[in-house]
């Protein structure tokens, strides 16, 4: 389905102010909470167009990319909205706390935190970065047991409220005229204790596995470039979503070709005879091969740009330019006609080309 555009969404003006900005989520947040519209399903998914709209527009380079590119733009560079309500709460629960007086649904949430983030790094070939590719990587992480989903309690019971601190999370003791507020240490400020730990993952909630993820490598990637993908991070705490997963890109160097932007460098190697003769040489490219002209007379030194022969912009539409230069072989190993062929040319052009003795030639005058 075709994504609507976010200033659309959001019933505001591409050059709106940063107040204006947020009136307008506030005001779409308050209509569509799901807590107002149990069982709604197409107010949750206002509720999460919204609040994906306000997400990229706040943000001055996500916004900024938007403008430029649209929902490809923010695809490409690894944005891909929210998978949830409680995605939503997690990224803006001083927001909510703002326009509502609470952080989110309930104050059970208090306790909840997003898993933290994962980095993995990925070599590619320069060619994979040129043109994108399709793989798939194995990472390490932490995943909410399937056994107990995630409550830590063995299948068939559930945590309890906490003794301790009646579901607070927090114990109050009297100091003078204070009152000291601490994490409650029987259940270390979760609010729950649970009595049978799960036999899977002994009462953490969570498991180590090693999960495949596929990832799409957009054309135009370069060193250093970061791809997100939300939802692949660390499981969650207390029921909050997992965290993020960013790719690092590590492009390989290539034998023939050299990157600069979207430009791409080579070096072709010539002869003599092509040189000043002129010729029709064949250059390889990224897709495949080319033919140029050499001109009568080209020089060492000399570039000949093939357009749109480059790498794809990775933000936008076409592709950067191949740059040759030429290099002009000397030849080695001469056979003897081949000697014979070039004294005969140094004659012709009056060039002295004899030795002393001492095996220095010797300079003509101007």
């Amino acid at each position: 389905m075709q994504k609507r555009d976010y200033y659309e969404i959001l019933g505001i003006p591409q050059n709106v102010r940063e107040d204006e900005l947020k009136k307008a989520y506030r005001k779409l947040a308050m209509q569509y909470h799901p807590d107002r519209n149990p069982g709604n399903k197409e107010a949750e998914d206002k509720f999460k167009e919204s609040a994906e709209a306000y997400e990229v527009l706040r943000d001055p380079e996500k916004r900024e990319l938007y403008d430029r590119f649209g929902h490809e733009g923010l695809h490409n560079n690894g944005f891909s909205g929210f998978g949830g309500s409680d995605d939503i709460f997690s990224s803006f629960g001083d927001i909510f706390e703002d326009f509502f007086g609470f952080g989110g649904r309930s104050r059970s949430r208090s306790t909840s935190r997003q898993g933290a983030d994962l980095r993995y790094d990925l070599n590619i070939s320069f060619e994979e970065a040129a043109f994108g590719n399709e793989t798939e990587i194995s990472i390490h992480k932490h995943e909410k047991c399937h056994i107990c989903a995630g409550s830590g309690a063995k299948p068939g019971t559930h945590p309890l409220t906490c003794p301790h601190c009646q579901g607070r999370g927090k114990t109050v003791r009297s100091q003078g005229f204070f009152s000291v507020s601490t994490t409650c240490n029987h259940c270390r400020g979760q609010g729950k204790v649970i009595v049978e730990f799960c036999k899977e993952c002994n009462g953490s909630g969570k498991i180590k596995r090693i999960k495949k993820v596929s990832l799409k490598i957009p054309p135009g990637v370069d060193n250093a470039s970061r791809l997100r993908l939300h939802g692949e991070g660390e499981a969650g705490e207390g029921g909050g979503p997992p965290g993020d997963l960013y790719v690092i890109i590590k492009v390989e160097p290539h034998d023939f070709f050299e990157r600069e932007d979207d430009d791409i460098f080579c070096q072709v190697p010539i002869s003599f005879s092509q040189a000043a003769l002129g010729a029709k040489i064949e250059v390889p490219t990224l897709d495949n091969s080319e033919k140029i002209i050499l001109p009568k007379g080209t020089q060492a030194g000399h570039t000949f740009r093939l357009k749109a022969k480059g790498i794809p912009h990775l933000r936008g539409h076409g592709r950067g330019d191949q740059i040759i230069q030429i290099l002009v072989k000397t030849p080695v190993k001469l056979t003897k006609k081949q000697e014979n062929l070039f004294r005969e040319l140094a004659i012709i052009d009056g060039e002295d080309i004899s030795l002393t003795k001492k095996g220095k030639m010797k300079f003509k005058k101007w």
